[in-house]
C-alpha cells in the first residue's frame, strides 16, 4: 500500500473527534499530561493507535500553538533575589511544577518600566502558553497590561489594585498575622510592635491589619509601635533600631518576614535584650532553612510557596484546556509554628 499523502494522514482534531474529547485533551493525553483523567488518556491512546496517528514535536506545536512555555514573572529587580529566600522558594517551586506537567520555566524580572515594555512585547509574540505573576506591586501597571494579552494569566497575590476579573492564589496573610500576635497577647505581651513590609504589596497590608486589629480587639493600643521595612535583613535591623527607639519599652514585635527578623534579632541583641525573657518575636514564612536555625530558633507563621505553586499551576493548566473557570482569589489556609524566640 502507498504511503499516505500528509492530507490523508490522520490530524489531532481526528483523534479527537475519534475518542470523544475536546482537541486541547487529546494533545494532553498524546503528551503524557499528568492533568488528564486516567479514562480520557485510554480512549486518546486507543483512538491514535486505530487511526495510525504518529505525530512528531514540530507537528504537534503546529496543530495545538502550544509552546510548552510558561512564563513566571516577578515584579522585583533580580538583585533582591539574594536576600528574599521567599522568592528562591517560588522559583524552585515553579520550575519543579512546571517540569511535572511538561513545561519549562521562562524566568522574567519585570521591575522598570522599560522592564514592562520588554516583557508585554515578549508575551505578546507568542513565545509562552501562559503567565505566573508573583507578589505586583499596587502601583505596578503589569497586570493591567497582562490583561490585553490573550494568553492565560495566574497571580500569586493580589494583582495590583485589580480586584475582579482575574485569577489569584493567595495566602491569607492577615489571618496570618492575627494568629502571630495572638499568641504573643496570649503569652502576656502587652507593647507587641510590628516590622511590617512595604505598604504597596498586598501581603504585607494584610498583615499590618491583622497585626492592628489583633491587638484593638484585646484592648491594646498600637500607637507609634509599627515600622514600615522592604523584607531584606538590613531594613529589619534598621525598623527595629527605630522602634527600640520609639518604644523602648516594647516587650514583643510581630516581623512580616523572616528575613526582617534575623535583621531584628541581631538588632535586638546588640541592644542587649534577651529573646524572649525581654523581647518575644515572631516572624511570618517559616522558611525551612532559615526559621529554624536562628538563635534562638524562630516563631514564625508557616506558608508553603510550593502549596502556592501547585494551586497557580493547577488553575493556569485548567485555563489552557479551554475549562470555564471563573475568576476567583483562592486564598490558603496558614499556621503557626511555635519555637523558642517567643
Amino acid at each position: 500500500m502507498a504511503p499516505k499523502s500528509d492530507d490523508e494522514r490522520p490530524t489531532l482534531e481526528d483523534v479527537a473527534a475519534f475518542a470523544g474529547v475536546s482537541r486541547s485533551t487529546a494533545s494532553r493525553a498524546l503528551n503524557d499530561d499528568t492533568y488528564v483523567s486516567a479514562r480520557s488518556r485510554e480512549k486518546v491512546l486507543a483512538a491514535a493507535r486505530d487511526l495510525g496517528y504518529s505525530p512528531n514535536q514540530a507537528a504537534r506545536s503546529l496543530v495545538t500553538r502550544r509552546t510548552g512555555a510558561i512564563a513566571v514573572v516577578l515584579s522585583e529587580p533580580e538583585a533582591r533575589l539574594l536576600d528574599d529566600p521567599y522568592r528562591t522558594a517560588v522559583m524552585r517551586a515553579g520550575y519543579r511544577e512546571l517540569a511535572d506537567v511538561g513545561c519549562q520555566m521562562v524566568l522574567i524580572f519585570s521591575d522598570t518600566r522599560e522592564d514592562l515594555t520588554r516583557t508585554v512585547r515578549f508575551l505578546e509574540g507568542g513565545h509562552v502558553d501562559g503567565v505566573l505573576v508573583f507578589a505586583p506591586h499596587r502601583a505596578d501597571p503589569l497586570p493591567r497590561a497582562l490583561r490585553l494579552l490573550r494568553v492565560p494569566v495566574v497571580f500569586g497575590g493580589q494583582a495590583a489594585d485589580l480586584r475582579r476579573g482575574v485569577h489569584v492564589v493567595d495566602f491569607d496573610n492577615e489571618n496570618g498575622a492575627r494568629l502571630a500576635v495572638s499568641h504573643l497577647v496570649e503569652a502576656g505581651r502587652r507593647r507587641v510592635a510590628t516590622i511590617a513590609g512595604p505598604q504597596d504589596q498586598g501581603a504585607p497590608i494584610d498583615r499590618l491589619a491583622g497585626w492592628r486589629k489583633t491587638l484593638v480587639d484585646a484592648g491594646l493600643d498600637p500607637s507609634g509601635l509599627a515600622e514600615e521595612s522592604d523584607f531584606t535583613l538590613a531594613g529589619g535591623a534598621r525598623a527595629m533600631s527605630a522602634l527600640l527607639e520609639r518604644a523602648p519599652d516594647l516587650d514583643a514585635v510581630f516581623v512580616a518576614s523572616d528575613m526582617m527578623a534575623v535583621g531584628a534579632l541581631r538588632t535586638l541583641s546588640a541592644a542587649g535584650r534577651h529573646i524572649p525573657d525581654d523581647v518575644a518575636v515572631v516572624s511570618f514564612d517559616d522558611n525551612a532553612t532559615l526559621a529554624p536555625a536562628m538563635t534562638p530558633p524562630l516563631t514564625s507563621v508557616h506558608q508553603d510557596p510550593r502549596e502556592q505553586v501547585h494551586a497557580m499551576v493547577v488553575t493556569l493548566m485548567q485555563l489552557l484546556e479551554g475549562q470555564e473557570i471563573k475568576p476567583a482569589h483562592q486564598v490558603l489556609p496558614v499556621s503557626l509554628t511555635v519555637r523558642e524566640s517567643s
